[in-house]
């Protein structure tokens, strides 16, 4: 299986801002301690608000009310087109939640010592996390190898987050490096210039709290209500805290007023997301992003025995499994043009409560808001994941799956989707008519990271032609893709304008000229 510890950013890479204390030095922190929570004790003794406030952030919580909608979001409740749920395996999935000892769903969440301060803060690159229970045979060998780590060492050597420590969850999100996200794997740990501006090992190398701001362990910008439009640009005095947008630190009129270029991009700001341009391809660092996952292949084994098949090579020369016996088959892809579409910022979710018509397949598992009449949308590059998993047919719903755990019902494990769906549906309580098939689905990523330079930003001619990247976006003119005789009337008319004032200034300058003669 594929973790968020494999592949971990090396320990080189970890810079810190610079502490004003010497935590080595700290008597609390020297220990010994036995388990993180032992740690969390002791960080709690100085950092005496800490815990009140990281109690209030979706890291701890994995709960989301969206303020409009009023969905209940979250990975505590949603079903994704990955590996389905986190919602009853937290004995996996809670590697990466910001706590320790979520073995299920008694969990509790208002025990201070649960919370893990090392996830984020280690600066010495070697703690880790490994799974609160055990899993089935065809799990166990997740952490062969791994070298153990000294608690009291990871607790003396803490600073502010790098890339690194939000990248062992973010990065590989999904079972894998890069799988869920097209613009976020391992290959922003130091990514050169040409990869992301911002991140640039050699340039800025800006850790992700640069721009996704803290404030009393709350951090901004959030993907179940995302900022589409930006209308407060950088805000006064300084730099805003409550956002994570382009305009939050370029304003709202990024480009150079001082020519006819910058004046007429900055005209598109209003209607086109600066990721639209500034990010021309996805997962272009040599990591690969899985583009389809089949749960229907599932289950296959060769003499009895768990197996997986690498049949792609991404870029950086790493092979990727196309097949696993406890996922089914996947497909990857490099250097992706995004989907384009109208965005207002809200995401409308596919929760394990809503009936869907089998008929409407693809199934979107969320989807955007959005139109070109909407003053509050602009065009935003997007990543599609298509997947093929299980549902119930009997409700036309989606189900929560019993994946992990060292028992009879566990899929991984016994590979029979009927007992693993019966099981994952009937732990939270949720009727189940018995009956299971598989449907397609679909999940939008929208893409705002792998920022290129801007000497590569998306020349006019990439959307204003014919077969451009906007050729199928609908309900507005594009000039050099709609109506070329409307663009020749068009420009006829500029040009014969522009003829008009320079005729007009001719004969001004020869009539000058005749009555200085005279």
């Amino acid at each position: 299986m594929t973790f968020h510890s494999e592949g971990s950013l090396s320990a080189s890479r970890r810079t810190d801002a610079g502490s004003t204390a010497d935590h080595s030095k700290f008597e609390q922190l020297q220990g010994p301690f036995t388990s993180g929570p032992d740690v969390t004790r002791a960080c709690l003794e100085c950092h005496t608000e800490a815990d009140d406030q990281f109690m209030e952030s979706i890291h701890w919580t994995w709960e989301y009310r969206h303020p409009e909608t009023d969905q209940l979001l979250g990975k505590r409740h949603l079903v994704n087109n990955f590996c389905t749920n986190a919602r009853g395996n937290e004995g996996m999935c809670a590697q990466c939640h910001t706590g320790y000892n979520w073995e299920n769903n008694q969990f509790d969440f208002t025990r201070a010592e649960n919370i893990d301060c090392l996830i984020c803060h280690d600066r010495t690159g070697s703690y880790y996390r490994p799974p609160p229970t055990k899993g089935n045979e065809a799990c166990s060998i997740m952490f062969e190898g791994k070298e153990p780590f000294d608690w009291a060492r990871v607790a003396q050597d803490v600073g502010q987050p790098g890339r690194e420590n939000c990248g062992v969850c973010h990065f590989f999100g999904g079972g894998g490096d890069g799988v869920k996200h097209g613009d976020l794997d391992s290959s922003l740990g130091a990514p050169p210039r040409a990869l992301d501006v911002h991140m640039d090992a050699e340039g800025l190398n800006f850790p992700c709290t640069q721009c996704h701001v803290t404030e009393k362990h709350l951090w901004a910008g959030s993907r179940y209500n995302v900022v589409a439009r930006d209308t407060g640009g950088t805000g006064k005095p300084g730099m805003r805290r409550d956002v994570a947008t382009c305009e939050s630190c370029h304003g709202t009129a990024p480009h150079a007023n001082t020519e006819a270029a910058g004046l007429k991009l900055n005209d598109h700001v209003d209607r086109v997301a600066c990721q639209t341009c500034h990010i021309p391809a996805m997962a272009r660092g040599g990591v690969a992003t899985m583009t389809f996952w089949d749960w229907r292949t599932a289950g296959r084994t060769r003499d009895g025995v768990a197996y997986k098949e690498k049949n792609y090579t991404q870029g950086n020369g790493e092979h990727r499994a196309t097949y696993k016996t406890i996922k089914g088959s996947f497909e990857y892809d490099e250097n992706i043009v995004p989907r384009y579409a109208w965005f207002d910022g809200r995401m409308i979710y596919t929760t394990i409560d809503t009936r869907f018509d089998p008929d409407d397949a693809p199934i979107p598992i969320n989807r955007f808001e959005g139109a070109a009449n909407d003053p509050g949308a602009r065009i935003w590059p997007f990543k599609r994941m298509h997947s093929v998993q299980p549902y119930d047919k009997g409700k036309n719903t989606l189900v929560y799956m019993h994946l992990w755990g060292d028992d009879p019902d566990a899929f991984w494990g016994n590979y029979d989707f009927g007992r693993a769906i019966a099981r994952g549906m009937e732990k939270n309580d949720i009727p189940y008519s018995g009956e299971h098939g598989f449907i397609e689905t679909y999940s939008y990523w929208p893409t705002t990271h792998m920022v290129a330079p801007k000497e590569e930003a998306l020349a006019c001619a990439a959307c204003h032609s014919d077969n451009g990247r906007l050729a199928d976006l609908g309900g507005f003119y594009l000039p050099g893709r709609d109506g070329r005789w409307t663009d020749w009337i068009g420009l006829l008319l500029v040009g014969g304008s522009l003829a008009a004032v320079l005729l007009h200034t001719l004969l001004r300058l020869i009539s000058a000229a005749r009555r200085r003669a005279t």
